[in-house]
């Protein structure tokens, strides 16, 4: 049996190959189930006892020397593959494609640069907020219908009748954001507060339970409806194009008076009437208004030295605008398709 090894070893040690069908014709002759290493261990009971010793230790040599030359002869083949699989020497290094922004993402760095330019900065909070942030210090009465399940995610409650002030839920809007910049700092105030948002809505091509907002707020002494009005048409202009029109509509809301709603010239449609603007050819983007005087005083801040304003506005019309999308529901699916229109936008 000595003899046999032998000559195998000799054999292995000058075995070569150039293609993977020889690689495999190696493993089958020496390695595999019915190859000549495994039948000389199947002949070692045969050996006698004062030989297994010696012919045992040369049977584990043998069987070791084959898998290393195995493994050389393999990493050989893949040395030469590669060597004369050279490819297109013009190819880039890294042909891979970029990806991009999310266009929620796009509209939201978007917004924030404008407003920047007019000197605010950014914050923001929690997503996860008191009933008295969200609801209670902005002058919402007890009763208002917006406390109710219907329109907010609540996560505790400790009223059944009402909502209270240890009550925990997402937060409904970003002006709880508001709340708490008037809570930790002093007039001036010129902040802006991106950021997700829930409501308890049906989902539609126009609405859905989670969206994103971007406020604003200016707080200061002798700031007046004229300011907001400017500031709103130069983001419009900004945003859109120097020939957007606006327009603003009297409104109500709990936390400014008086309160508008601002539309802006359709561009999906150019004023002409679609299913986004309803066929009016106007949409609107934002709510806003002066802060009233009991969010100021809530907050601590004198309402009869500082006035200011508040505004706010969903991402996902704006970018619907801007991109003329007309389903808000493209922005939740994460379909590659739509999302591959955007790979150069940064």
């Amino acid at each position: 049996m000595l003899d046999r090894i032998n000559a195998l070893l000799s054999e292995i040690s000058s075995y070569s190959i150039t293609s993977s069908e020889e690689l495999e014709a190696y493993r089958l002759r020496f390695l595999s189930r019915k190859g000549l290493i495994p039948e000389l261990f199947d002949d070692f009971r045969n050996v006698p006892p004062s030989e297994k010793k010696e012919v045992g230790q040369k049977l584990n040599q043998l069987k070791q020397t084959a898998l290393d030359r195995y493994t050389s002869l393999k990493l050989q083949l893949l040395r030469t593959e590669d060597s004369t699989q050279v490819g297109d020497l013009t190819r880039p290094a890294y042909p891979w494609f970029l990806g991009s922004r999310h266009p929620i993402s796009i509209i939201r760095n978007e917004i924030i640069d404008i407003f920047s330019r007019l000197g605010f900065t950014v914050s923001e909070g929690p997503e996860i907020e008191d009933d008295d942030h969200v609801f209670t210090m902005l002058n919402f009465a007890p009763e208002h219908p917006a406390r109710d399940m219907q329109d907010t995610f609540y996560i505790s409650r400790i009223s059944d009748e009402y909502s209270s002030p240890g009550d925990i839920l997402l937060r409904t809007h970003t002006s709880s954001v508001q709340v708490r910049v008037m809570e930790h700092h002093k007039p001036p105030i010129r902040a802006i507060f991106p950021g997700r948002v829930f409501r308890n809505e049906a989902i539609s091509a126009r609405a859905h339970c989670i969206f994103h907002q971007v406020e604003g707020l200016y707080i200061d002494e002798n700031v007046s409806f004229a300011d907001l009005k400017q500031a709103l048409l130069f983001f419009a202009r900004e945003m859109y194009g120097k020939n957007t029109m606006i327009r603003l509509r009297p409104s109500y809301f709990p936390f400014t008076e008086p309160s508008g709603e601002m539309d802006v010239s359709c561009t999906i449609c150019g004023g002409r009437g679609c299913n986004v603007c309803k066929y009016t050819g106007w949409l609107e983007v934002l709510g806003c208004g002066m802060v009233h005087p009991a969010v100021l005083e809530s907050c601590n801040i004198d309402s009869v030295k500082y006035t200011g304003f508040a505004f706010g506005m969903g991402i996902e019309r704006p970018a619907m605008l801007k991109y003329q999308v007309n389903d808000l529901r493209l922005y939740f699916e994460n379909d590659i398709r739509f999302l591959e229109q955007f790979r150069t936008a940064f």
